[in-house]
This record gives C-alpha cells, sequence and structure tokens, in this order.
C-alpha cells in the first residue's frame, strides 16, 4: 500500500485548518486517514507555537514504514528536524500572467500611448494657433503703419 503523510482540510468557508494525516495515497485529500499526526492552522502568525502541532513519535514510525510525505509537510518536518529540509523549487512561471492578461495589457498600453499622441498633437495644434493669431495682428499693424506713411 503506498502511504503518503499529506494535509487534509477542515475549517469553514475562508477558515481553513488542517489535519497532517497519514493515508494511502488513492484515498481523496478530505477522505478516509489510517491516523492523525499534527495539525496545520494557517491563520496564526509563523511565529506562534500552535501553527503547526506534530506527533514526531508517530510521524518517524510512519516514515520508518516508508510513508512519503507531500512537499508542505516535508517542509514542516524539515523546520521540525525530523527530516533534511527539502529543496524547495522555484516557480518562477507560476506568477507570470496568463497569455488573455498579457493581450489585454498590450492593449491598454496602445490605447495610453494613442491618447498621449492625440493630447501631444491638440497641444502643437493649440500652440500653432496661437502663435498665428499673434503673428497676424502684428502683420495688420504693419500694413495701417505703411497705409499711414503714405
Amino acid at each position: 500500500m503506498a502511504l503518503s503523510i499529506r494535509l487534509s482540510r477542515g475549517g469553514r468557508k475562508k477558515r481553513p485548518f488542517y489535519r497532517i494525516v497519514v493515508a494511502d495515497k488513492r484515498m481523496p485529500r478530505d477522505g478516509r486517514y489510517i491516523e492523525k499526526l499534527g495539525t496545520y492552522n494557517p491563520l496564526l502568525n509563523d511565529d506562534n507555537d500552535q501553527r503547526v502541532q506534530l506527533v514526531e513519535e508517530r510521524i518517524k514510525y510512519w516514515l520508518g514504514e516508508g510513508a512519503q510525505p507531500s512537499e508542505r509537510v516535508a517542509i514542516f518536518l524539515g523546520k521540525a528536524g525530523i527530516i533534511d529540509m527539502p529543496a524547495q523549487p522555484n516557480r518562477p512561471n507560476k506568477a507570470e500572467p496568463s497569455e488573455k492578461t498579457k493581450l489585454k495589457l498590450a492593449d491598454k498600453q496602445e490605447k495610453v500611448a494613442a491618447a498621449k499622441e492625440a493630447a501631444e498633437a491638440a497641444e502643437a495644434e493649440a500652440k500653432e494657433a496661437a502663435k498665428a493669431a499673434t503673428e497676424a495682428p502684428a502683420e495688420e499693424t504693419k500694413a495701417e503703419e505703411e497705409k499711414a506713411a503714405e
């Protein structure tokens, strides 16, 4: 029988509480288990000693029987000094946005760039209009001065 030491979820909605159990790998996550080996309460602070509680003697027994700890439970056991600390894999793609999100961000950036260009063009046009308005009265006054001089 393939055994695993893993978490079994309890608690209500949005208030998780986990039992650390030894179970047959073929059983569902929250299904039947062989023995409860501890608890894990993720809502408590990291420095709280009630966050992870382990029954070391029974864990050592089940590890001796061939039970394989899950990744999360292996980290708990490593911190408790029961087993060597496992290597924690780096998963850079997990935090990467999906293709759909990337497309949305690109569209948004294009719209912002187009709006910025339109604002700059409107500003340049307004400056040219203001410049033309200031030059036109100057030309009219020159024409008036030339008529007066004649």
